[in-house]
């Protein structure tokens, strides 16, 4: 019985989640005018891949296995520091990137950091 009710709460969230992503995805065709978000919140948008980048990167740097890491010698803080060093000299995040992983692998494969 409870197997039921799972698999249908399961459906149903599925189905909700469909329904709100072709809605939020189709919701500039409802009107005949074309419309333009204000200014603050064209503004917001522009940082928020920055801000879910570092959401998804800063766990991963400064954490092992749930809990903070416990001696500077990690290889993954150099990393993030030669990249943000090289973000803040370039302003590019191929760069960056390119910088980052360049430190990272050898202390991490070659020193085993």
């Amino acid at each position: 019985m409870t197997h039921d009710v799972t698999d249908t709460w399961t459906l149903l969230v599925i189905v909700g989640l469909g329904a709100v992503t072709v809605l939020s995805r189709s919701f500039f065709m409802f009107f005949s005018r074309p419309w333009r978000l204000p200014h603050w919140a064209e503004r917001g948008l522009q940082y928020a891949p920055i801000a879910a980048l570092a959401a998804v990167i800063t766990p991963e740097v400064v954490m092992t296995q749930g809990e903070l890491i416990g001696s500077v010698l990690d290889a993954r803080i150099f990393g993030a520091a030669a990249g943000a060093l090289a973000f803040w000299w370039r302003r590019d995040v191929l760069v960056t990137i390119v910088v980052g992983m360049a430190v990272f692998l050898p202390l991490h494969i070659g020193l085993g950091w």
